[in-house]
């Protein structure tokens, strides 16, 4: 499990990365609509994450 967790958090990462490189409004403030899904996405799995890092 930690390695699709793993996974699934880096792909998150690259995609939020992605999006952010070419989008203004994810630049200067707060996520645009394409952008806030993304991002909550990545939150989502940075916590699990590193949830699941404390506990193993």
């Amino acid at each position: 499990m930690a390695d699709s967790l793993h996974t699934r958090y880096m792909a998150a990462s690259d995609a939020w990365r992605i999006h952010r490189k070419g989008c203004e409004p994810c630049q200067i403030k707060q996520p645009c609509e394409t952008g806030a899904p993304l991002f909550e996405r990545l939150t989502r799995l940075q916590d699990a994450y590193l949830n699941h890092l404390r506990n193993h």
